[in-house]
């Protein structure tokens, strides 16, 4: 069983209330997700800091509830 897109999009709002969201399911089985995510609060974090971060958000369920997550972040202009 998978996750909803507005439950990852929720946590990772939740986690980071000035983050712009877009979530995509890629495969259509709500296991399979790619993630944009802009924030503010990523400025002076390396890319991968900002993935820790997102991750983080979603509170361990990588690998279990959530298969994969194709995520690209950044600041905004």
């Amino acid at each position: 069983m998978g996750m909803a897109a507005a439950e990852i999009e929720a946590m990772i709002k939740e986690a980071l209330p000035d983050a712009e969201v877009t979530i995509t399911d890629l495969a259509g089985d709500g296991d399979h997700y790619a993630a944009h995510v802009v924030s503010p609060a990523f400025k002076g974090m390396s890319r991968v800091a900002q993935h820790k971060a997102v991750y983080a958000a979603l509170g361990g369920r990588m690998g279990g509830v959530l298969h994969a997550l194709q995520l690209t972040t950044a600041v905004p202009n």
